[in-house]
């Protein structure tokens, strides 16, 4: 059963229709890029597969969730079936890794103290940033910024990963750690939608491939761009 998919969806910000005709589906395991111009709408996209943009023409569901008439009250629940990483981490810097990674989960429903402090452990294990912990954002580099926010996506153990240009502001040798973490969650079963523009990593990396131009979605699927 597919974790993410839409039909025939359009998708709007505010009155200004963005894509139309919009049909794809995600399996899990899956990895996909979503590649496209700036302005060709990825992250609009993006946005309404998180809830943030209203589906409101044709179909959609992430994970168990319908995107047609989803409710505000909706969201968070919805957001709990999601990891998102952004380009530009958004950690709180008044905080450190481990308190960033808490405030997320006492958020998110966690009640106990015991519990969270077991699963900021586990989480940053998974992405070799155990020994940051007590770090503040500002005292490590940005690929280890990267990789406490990919630890903060995978908090709630979802099982789809939405990744906005998350090696945008990486070095080369970085955003190949970055990549090979996020691939790995695939091994997990986990699907991963990565909206990027590095060429050379998605020939590297060889994936199925979603692009956005033109006012629509393009499944280029097995194929290299």
């Amino acid at each position: 059963m597919a974790l993410v998919s839409l039909d025939k969806a359009s998708i709007f910000q505010g009155k200004h229709l963005v894509l139309s005709n919009v049909s794809f589906n995600v399996q899990p395991g899956e990895f996909i890029y979503l590649i496209g111009q700036t302005g060709s709408g990825k992250s609009s996209l993006l946005k309404t597969l998180y809830g943030d943009l209203p589906l409101q023409v044709g179909s959609g569901q992430v994970g168990t969730h319908d995107l047609q008439g989803l409710k505000d009250k909706d969201i968070p629940s919805l957001r709990r079936e999601l990891g998102i990483v952004f380009q530009d981490f958004q950690l709180l810097t008044d905080r450190t890794v481990e308190a960033n990674l808490d405030f997320v989960l006492r958020a998110t429903g966690w009640k106990d103290k015991e519990e969270r402090a077991k699963r900021i452990v586990e989480v940053l294990s998974w992405v070799g940033m155990q020994n940051k912990k007590h770090k503040s954002p500002f005292e490590i580099s940005g690929g280890e910024q990267q990789r406490v926010a990919i630890a903060r996506a995978l908090l709630n153990d979802p099982k789809i990963i939405l990744a906005d240009e998350p090696t945008g502001n990486l070095d080369p040798r970085t955003s190949e750690e970055i990549m090979a973490l996020l691939l790995r969650l695939t091994e997990e079963n986990k699907s991963v939608i990565m909206a990027t523009h590095d060429y050379q990593m998605i020939h590297k990396y060889h994936q199925r491939t979603l692009k956005v131009a033109e006012g629509t979605v393009t499944d280029n699927k097995g194929q290299s761009v």
